[in-house]
């Protein structure tokens, strides 16, 4: 159906040249747009234009009926908010709808609506932008492909630091070009003292230097060198040293592997040794070994727990300040008394763990030798369940306080029973902390039997549903 205002001279255009023609005039910059409505000031559809895109498309019934009608029901919100802008201000905003086509064919569509001039109406044009769903999709899947290759990443990231920890054997990252420590596993930093920043080279005796760098331009050349033996450390022990070379970012890397050379001969460590090491490790309390410089050594299973981490590689070479910080009483006053008195014994202070527990401790402390200490063992003790014991008693004092004021106002059948029924109350409370809660546990440790101990939870109204479980006993 043409459309022309004025009815004397007028040129029947199709609704695309009056697109072309109104356009311009509107500000609107639209290159061959794909579906092109003709449509009343109520929104109800005139004429269809469609480009050879979607040419094929039957849209013979959409003339007579609201443009709304033909989109999803998301986009009619969108539809009217367009028609109201455009009545109002001549031209709508850019909105993005779903056009659904009489064939069952869904494009998503970008449309703006222009009105034309007095009543003549509104014309919508409409853009698809399938190929720009083409390629979201495309990106979509080109984001979930690289999430997979980094996850995969990540697990091989996991495994070999799960590897690099738990190896007996030292082994050092090191900057090809400077020879400084970039990783250095809990073996290397426990046998060698080395910690990330140090420069390996040193560590290595000054007649050795040569054969040291000797071995490093082989490995440079050829990607690995032979085995050397070398004296490393303060002490000057012989070790066993192979080199590899690694391409990483931001440059290459020396992965160094270091073995004493007595350990090849003598065999597995003794059983005695063998069996100290587990004893320190399942000890109950917290020990931990550090140098002078507070830089943890060595740590158990239990100093693990206490600061909430999971394995023994995230805390070797790390600073025990980390974990041991509270104003006052920290690690620098710690080392300080220990320097003066050379031990230290229940030093209080806290210990803030990675989940963020802050837990009282109590701090024993020993050093290697007089004076400042190369190393300093330390004994790491929980002390929250005490204090809570403390107030706990304090709580019981005051209870006993406020009975003897009674004295000689009630009578003396009435402060025994209360007396009585505070320190049931009290060994009660405590024997279900230390039982975790555990009744059954509870009742053995007051040599009761469980239904007992349910009776006495009711009378003494410590638990509401103690009643209701003596019942079920019975």
């Amino acid at each position: 159906m043409p459309f022309c205002q004025v009815a004397d001279n007028c040129t029947v255009q199709s609704p695309q040249e009056d697109l072309i023609s109104l356009a311009p005039a509107h500000g609107v910059n639209v290159a061959q747009p794909d579906v092109t409505l003709m449509l009343d000031m109520q929104g109800v559809i005139q004429d269809v234009a469609l480009s050879n895109e979607v040419s094929n498309e039957p849209v013979d019934d959409w003339r007579g009926r609201p443009w709304v009608d033909t989109v999803g029901a998301i986009g009619s919100g969108k539809v009217l908010r367009m028609m109201e802008h455009a009545r109002e201000s001549g031209v709508s905003a850019f909105r993005q709808v779903t056009q659904r086509f009489p064939s069952g064919l869904e494009l998503p569509m970008e449309y703006t609506i222009v009105r034309l001039g007095g009543k003549a109406g509104l014309i919508a044009i409409g853009r698809s932008l399938k190929a720009v769903a083409e390629l979201q999709s495309r990106l979509i899947a080109a984001q979930q492909s690289m999430e997979q290759d980094y996850w995969k990443l990540r697990e091989a990231e996991t495994r070999y630091r799960i590897l690099f920890d738990a190896s007996n054997e030292a082994v050092l990252l090191l900057k090809a070009d400077s020879l400084q420590v970039l990783e250095a596993n809990p073996a290397a930093i426990r046998s060698l003292g080395l910690a990330r920043g140090q420069s390996f080279h040193l560590d290595i005796a000054p007649e050795e230097q040569e054969a040291l760098q000797t071995m490093l331009g082989r490995t440079r050349q050829n990607g690995r060198a032979p085995t050397t033996i070398l004296h490393v450390g303060p002490d000057r022990e012989q070790w066993t040293v192979r080199a590899s070379m690694m391409t990483a970012e931001p440059g290459p890397m020396f992965m160094v592997q270091l073995t004493p050379v007595g350990s090849l001969t003598s065999g597995p460590p003794r059983e005695e040794e063998a069996s100290v090491e587990d004893l320190v490790d399942r000890l109950p309390d917290a020990f931990v070994v550090i140098d002078r410089d507070g830089v943890i050594r060595r740590a158990n299973r239990a100093f693990l727990d206490l600061v909430e981490v999971g394995a023994e590689g995230a805390v070797i070479g790390e600073k025990l300040a980390r974990w041991l910080s509270r104003p006052g009483a920290d690690v620098p006053v710690l080392l300080s008394s220990l320097n003066r008195h050379g031990s230290v014994r229940m030093f209080a202070t806290s210990v803030q763990g990675e989940l963020g527990a802050d837990i009282p401790v109590e701090v024993s402390a020993v050093g290697t030798a007089s004076g400042r200490p190369s190393h300093v063992a330390l004994v790491i003790r929980d002390v929250s369940r005490r204090l809570s014991a403390n107030d706990n008693s304090a709580s019981l004092q005051a209870s006993f306080a406020a009975i003897i004021e009674q004295t000689g106002k009630t009578s003396l059948r009435t402060l025994v029973k209360e007396a009585v029924g505070l320190i049931e109350r009290h060994y009660i409370a405590a024997a279900l902390e230390l039982s975790a809660g555990n009744r059954t546990v509870a009742a053995e440790i007051l040599g009761l039997s469980r239904q007992g101990l349910y009776q006495k939870l009711a009378y003494y109204e410590m638990d509401r549903h103690s009643r209701q479980e003596a019942e079920s006993v019975e």
